[in-house]
């Protein structure tokens, strides 16, 4: 029984491995909001496969609601920077970018130490898009 039981674990480690998929959803609301004109936020609904990045929601959303779009670029170092949403976008000579916040279900707004390719949104995020000076 032991020998059987080594020959079916052998197997198993032998055997090309594939993902687990996991089909839970996790929603979150982006906010849109503008610190240098206090124009009017504008929220949204999307969400992320399980432990999908907070990019993915973004895409889901812009590909499914025509009020949100926005575009990035792709640094070589530091991954996907966030230039414009909604159209509006940073410009070094005003001083201007889009700063990523998330407001926790504990109402505590974090400032991520990551951007919108690597932030893992958790389930009742708040991910508040604000354009602001520096």
């Amino acid at each position: 029984m032991t020998r059987a039981l080594l020959s079916a674990a052998l197997l198993l480690l032998l055997l090309p491995g594939a993902p687990a998929q996991v089909s839970s959803q996790t929603s979150f609301t982006i906010v849109v909001s503008n610190s240098v004109t206090n124009a009017g936020n504008k929220t949204f609904s999307t969400f992320v496969s399980f432990r999908g990045i907070l990019l993915g929601g973004m895409r889901r959303l812009q590909d499914k609601d025509s009020g949100f779009t926005f575009k990035y670029t792709e640094d070589d170092n530091y991954g996907p920077f966030l230039e414009s949403v909604n159209g509006l976008a940073g410009c070094p000579n005003h001083r201007t970018y889009w700063e990523l916040k998330v407001k926790k279900p504990d109402n505590k707004v974090i400032l991520p130490d990551v951007g919108i390719g690597c932030y893992i949104p958790s389930a009742g995020d708040v991910v508040i898009l604000n354009f602001n000076k520096y």
